[in-house]
């Protein structure tokens, strides 16, 4: 995992999606244009929580959240989502 230099603020999460599936279990393959959004990522860095709230996953934690949950930004050319502690649904 290379390293990033960002710092999310209190309890906010940065998320790398998870590729989006391109074949389905029977084989069949996805075109571009049918693909879901994926709902699961791997935490890439977290805040420091707030004073009341601590934020409950770490850096490496592979998690699943909700379909629409999460801010897009790039960052040095890749894609990822900065999303509220409270929108990541438990750790896989």
């Amino acid at each position: 995992m290379a390293k990033i230099n960002f710092k999310p603020n209190e309890d906010r999460v940065l998320v790398e999606p998870a590729e989006a599936e391109t074949k389905t279990s029977s084989g069949l393959y996805i075109p571009d244009s049918s693909k879901e959004k994926p709902q699961k990522g791997k935490v890439i860095a977290v805040g420091e929580g707030l004073k009341d709230k601590p934020v409950t996953v770490k850096v490496g934690d592979n998690v699943l959240y909700g379909k629409y949950s999460g801010t897009e930004i790039t960052i040095d050319g890749k894609e990822y989502l900065i999303m509220r502690n409270s929108d990541i649904f438990g750790i896989i």
